[in-house]
């Protein structure tokens, strides 16, 4: 049912950018925003539907079962209720909110940190943590490397369509091998598709800048005739022309799609003297979305080893560390923003990723000795 939801997304990434597309060719990039507005609005209209319709059919949604945990706090409240009830109500409402709230967070990352795929979501989580996805931060650099828009946009449904291969591969996997070793597959072949990004990053036509990694070294060599920072490919956007003159155009020369600027007066002599880096980087990128295995993989896990009592909480924690990893690769690319930078990034994101299977396999490891053992 897993990889079934998510061949359903793939399909979709598909058809949306073609469907959206024609709609902003046709009409106008205003009445496409307008398309997607509607279509927003309808789909949170339907998808209401069917979570109410859900939570009719099957009754036992509405009652949660009580554990053994709850039993005891619940007499050990009534027994201090008496005894701390004046102490509570002299406390301010808002600390007494933060108090919960604090209280709430801790148990939920207890109960996920005490779980056996504790260190399996963690991997998961720290894969998020990159750079190397069709999200607007990759985009926006391959406009940079004179990719086109709508080569990028074949690369998109290119990507889906190996992220749908992706998610066939893992029934098959699993069938096959078992759960835990599909995601020691999966994590095997992640990692070397991200090799490909690794050597883009020192390939031809990289404007990656060696003076961040060695100032020192940089300055050195620069000072001399022909040095190396001297012979650096100079192929992005330059900011500013003969006599200090802006070269950006302004604001109505500027088209705004998928978060991305495409600027009609691009300045000459700005394509890179070689497409192999950005090459590398996109045979990388898409042959990686054999990550949906792993995703499909530790999501699963989750599903199975973990109590119906706590799958609600754990399954919170695990999203919340999700898009606190998430939010991470943000906040490097805000403290890394030039497409110089972009390389360091991928190294950085390489190394996230690397983690994360590391923890994965750590996982699979402890869990094949625990089952060696019981048998």
């Amino acid at each position: 049912m897993n990889a079934t939801m998510r061949r359903i997304d793939q399909v979709t990434n598909i058809l949306a950018p073609l469907a959206v597309g024609q709609v902003m060719t046709l009409a106008s990039n205003v009445v496409g925003c307008g398309f997607i507005l509607a279509w927003n609005l309808i789909s949170l209209i339907v998808e209401f539907f069917f979570l109410s319709r859900v939570y009719r059919i099957v009754p036992a949604l509405s009652v949660k079962p009580p554990t053994d945990e709850d039993s005891q706090a619940l007499t050990e409240g009534n027994c201090n209720l008496s005894m701390h009830s004046k102490d509570i109500t002299n406390v301010p409402l808002c600390f007494r909110r933060f108090r919960w709230l604090v209280s709430t967070c801790k148990d939920g990352w207890m109960a996920y940190y005490h779980q056996p795929v504790f260190l399996a979501g963690m991997g998961l989580a720290f894969l998020y943590t990159t750079v190397l996805g069709f999200d607007c931060i990759t985009t926006g650099y391959a406009y940079t490397q004179g990719i086109s828009g709508s080569l990028l946009s074949l690369l998109m449904g290119v990507s889906a369509v190996a992220g749908l291969m992706g998610t066939i591969m893992f029934t098959r996997l699993r069938k096959t091998y078992g759960l835990i070793n599909t995601g020691i597959i999966s994590s095997c072949l992640h990692l070397g598709c991200l090799l490909f990004c690794v050597c883009s990053v020192f390939a031809p036509g990289s404007p990656m800048d060696l003076s961040l990694l060695m100032p020192y070294f940089t300055y050195n060599s620069s000072a001399e005739p022909g040095g190396m920072a001297s012979q650096r490919q100079k192929h992005t956007y330059p900011l500013t022309g003969g006599n200090n003159q802006p070269l950006l155009p302004d604001r109505s020369s500027i088209h705004w799609t998928n978060n991305t600027v495409l600027f009609d007066n691009v300045p000459s002599g700005t394509a890179p003297e070689s497409y192999l880096s950005i090459i590398l980087l996109f045979l990388g990128v898409i042959t990686a979305r054999i990550l949906w295995s792993f995703d499909l993989t530790v999501t699963q896990l989750l599903q199975e080893t973990i109590c119906e009592s706590e799958r609600g909480v754990v399954n919170g924690v695990q999203s919340s560390m999700n898009y606190l990893m998430d939010l991470l690769h943000f906040i490097m690319v805000i403290s890394a923003p030039q497409p110089e930078h972009f390389g360091i990034l991928v190294i950085i994101s390489v190394l996230f990723i690397t983690t994360g299977h590391t923890m994965y396999f750590m996982y699979a490891h402890k869990a094949k000795r625990k089952h060696r053992l019981d048998t």
